[in-house]
């Protein structure tokens, strides 16, 4: 059954797939209550509509079981309360956090199992759920509110002090703070040579530039600087107050240094033990950016390889999905020397086969699987060479 466009919610329509209808027998209360059983689902396969008819052809009435931490009652579509069941008792506040917790883990609580049980064919429901009809809801006692506040607050609060245990946002934080120092460390650091070289033009900085800092911080004045480097002294002396600047300056972006070589320590160790796998295949730094960048452990362990190899090139890609240019060959995983130190044409193939092997162990460490091997390493870069000796010279255009 298609009708032409979209068409209405309870009606089948061509999102929709209506499944056949099944002969569901049950007794409540020794007669029998359901014959047939007809369900609508949409393309997602979920319930859209239950209509019953019972053995004479005749519409039954849907039923819900409502329920709530402290009771439940079962209704039909219109808001009438078929029974109820409410717990009057005094309540603890842990008592009524872990009714609390049960209903959030997706349990049913003692009361609404009772009604299941007379019930069958009524469908769970939890207060608040927009399927519900219009009904008088059974309320608690003043008392039982306020333990139910109660429960609820140091549920809420047991529930930030789990999230702080969860590795995937430590491990974010670690790697967002180590990206903005080093944002912060290279512009001082580039602020320093060049105001260095204003009063030393003689001196080279490009292949010490990171010891500039540590070297101008551990002298008193420009002149033993100058001396150290072995370089002829300035023509023109910085005043003192300068020099206090330029040498507090360099103690900053000194400090700044070993700040991010600690961060990028914390980095290894925590990707280490969240991820053995990836860490002991692709570094425990691209291991981490990997789980970051796909919004934790167990997404990246569900992400397709072919995702895994452009995570990174986000900007890049829906470029070309929105104006056709080529598509990226890899994100983040070009930073692995396997591919970025490999001839331009075969990088692609890498970044592929690299990619699913990311998959594999992503997926190991998600299921605390045995951790992957030196072996199992050295079996993927045995791949790699071989990838680049078939490949040795570049296609033809």
């Amino acid at each position: 059954m298609s009708p032409e466009g979209l068409g209405k919610d309870r009606v089948p329509h061509s999102g929709q797939n209506m499944a056949d209808h099944r002969h569901v027998p049950f007794n409540h209360g020794g007669r029998a209550c359901i014959e047939v059983l007809f369900i609508i689902r949409d393309k997602f396969n979920a319930v859209i509509e239950v209509t019953t008819f019972n053995s004479n052809g005749e519409l039954e009435r849907i039923m819900w079981l409502w329920y709530s931490w402290q009771s439940a009652a079962v209704v039909n579509d219109e808001g009438d309360i078929l029974d109820v069941e409410i717990n009057e008792a005094r309540f603890s506040v842990h008592g009524a956090k872990e009714r609390l917790q049960m209903i959030t883990e997706g349990h049913l609580p003692p009361e609404a199992v009772v009604l299941k049980e007379r019930f069958p064919e009524a469908k769970p429901t939890a207060h608040g759920s927009a399927e519900l009809p219009e009904f008088e809801i059974p309320q608690p006692t003043a008392s039982q509110l306020q333990v139910a506040d109660e429960a609820a607050l140091l549920l809420a609060k047991e529930g930030v002090a789990v999230s702080a245990a969860d590795p995937d946002r430590r491990l974010e934080h670690l790697l967002r703070a180590s990206e903005e120092l080093r944002t912060l460390h290279l512009t001082m650091e580039a602020r320093l040579v060049e105001w260095v070289g204003l009063f030393l033009p003689s001196a080279r900085f490009e292949r010490n530039r990171t010891q500039v800092a540590g070297q101008l911080s551990s002298v008193d004045s420009l002149s033993s600087f100058a001396s150290m480097l072995d370089v002829d002294d300035a023509y023109e002396q910085p005043s003192d107050s300068e020099w206090k600047s330029l040498h507090d300056w360099a103690a900053m972006v000194s400090k700044q240094g070993r700040q991010l070589d600690r961060l990028e320590h914390a980095i290894r160790v925590a990707a280490q033990a969240h991820l053995p796998s990836t860490s002991a295949l692709v570094g425990p730094l691209l291991a981490a950016r990997l789980c970051v960048e796909a919004h934790g452990r167990s997404r990246l362990a569900r992400l397709p390889s072919g995702t895994v190899q452009v995570l990174g090139a986000e900007k890049a890609f829906f470029s070309h999905l929105r104006s056709g240019t080529a598509p990226p060959k890899h994100g983040h995983i070009f930073m692995h020397p396997w591919i970025s130190r490999s001839p331009r044409w075969v990088r692609g193939k890498i970044a592929r086969m690299l990619a699913s092997k990311i998959s594999i162990a992503a997926r190991i460490d998600a299921f605390e699987g045995t951790p992957m091997s030196q072996d199992d390493v050295d079996e993927v870069e045995a791949k790699v060479e071989g990838i680049r000796k078939e490949f040795s010279k570049p296609p033809r255009r």
